[in-house]
């Protein structure tokens, strides 16, 4: 049973129409953690960007999803909207074989993992979010924003996309815009999951493989068992995103050069696989970059002469950190 509502339904229905102002018109679930959400606003939200985000967010006075971490909450929390950002996925093709834009339509698709506990604080929206069906009311934000975009592409360029998890969403949008504009440049996205069963859009992006020979899907799984027990067939261990790319598989499986004057690379997901490097003072007072102990994208494409997009310099290292 789902955990139940602390107040009364009437108090319930009285605050989900005062706040909410959109609807559910479309689930799919890839499994029980990890859904496909199709949302659409009461009023449409305006003109946005490929690869940007907004908000969704529901009551705390709405009830749990079984099996997730319990909070304990005041009755005057139990009256607030919990929110969260999540950037803006894109189905890429519809039911015809055309591209979708992740801007044409009044809906929005979200693509989301069920958090059912934390070290930390008990995650409060998305044990709220997977007890949603169609037709179910929530809260969106007035306003689509952020700066990962397309942007600095330029129609020649090659692109490549490097998630983990549900961090494709924004690829998936961006990924269906170039193909949309008839992008010239190679396009590759790379996903990074725990096993093949979380790869949401997979039957998707071998369609475009065999649609646009521009366009190649990779994966990547940690939890397979080819992954963990050397004694099957075909053991490989745990492969990541970071030596993938270092060890130079990636270039050696698509053919395609990592050329810092030709390519732009684009990073969301666990902040680690991104390894932002942070600014520290060095011995003589100068500014330097230092990396995180954990390797991440962003120092092995350091290395191979790409650039950090940051304040004031347009680089060829995109990233979204996405929790």
């Amino acid at each position: 049973m789902a955990q139940a509502l602390f107040l009364d339904e009437a108090e319930a229905a009285r605050l989900r129409s005062e706040h909410y102002n959109a609807e559910v018109v479309g689930l799919r679930k890839v499994h029980s953690d990890l859904w496909v959400y199709r949302v659409r606003p009461d009023a449409p939200l305006g003109n946005f960007h490929a690869g940007q985000y907004t908000s969704l967010g529901l009551g705390h006075w709405e009830p749990r999803a079984p099996g997730t971490q319990p909070e304990e909450l005041s009755e005057e929390q139990y009256r607030k909207v919990v929110k969260r950002a999540y950037s803006i996925s894109c189905p890429i093709l519809d039911e015809t074989g055309g591209i979708v834009r992740v801007d044409e339509g009044p809906e929005l698709e979200f693509y989301i993992t069920l958090v059912r506990s934390t070290d930390k604080d008990p995650p409060a929206l998305t044990p709220r979010l997977f007890l949603l069906d169609v037709g179910s009311r929530l809260w969106i934000g007035r306003k689509v924003t952020g700066h990962y975009t397309l942007a600095p592409v330029k129609p020649d360029d090659d692109v490549i996309f490097i998630a983990t998890g549900t961090g494709e969403a924004p690829h998936n949008a961006m990924l269906a815009e170039l193909l949309a504009r008839g992008h010239r440049g190679r396009l590759v996205s790379i996903v990074c999951v725990r096993t093949r069963a979380d790869l949401g859009y997979v039957d998707t992006h071998r369609r475009l493989e065999e649609r646009f020979d521009q366009y190649q899907f990779l994966s990547l799984t940690t939890r397979e068992p080819e992954n963990l027990d050397p004694s099957v067939p075909h053991y490989v261990g745990k492969i990541y995103l970071q030596d993938y790319v270092a060890k130079g598989q990636f270039e050696r499986e698509t053919g395609l050069k990592l050329d810092p004057a030709r390519t732009h690379v684009f990073l969301c997901g666990n902040p680690s696989m991104i390894g932002l490097p942070q600014k520290v003072t060095g011995a003589g007072g100068e500014a330097e970059l230092k990396y995180p102990a954990t390797r991440g994208m962003v120092e092995v494409l350091a290395e191979r002469g790409f650039v950090l997009d940051s304040r004031g310099v347009v680089g060829q290292i995109h990233y979204e950190e996405y929790w």
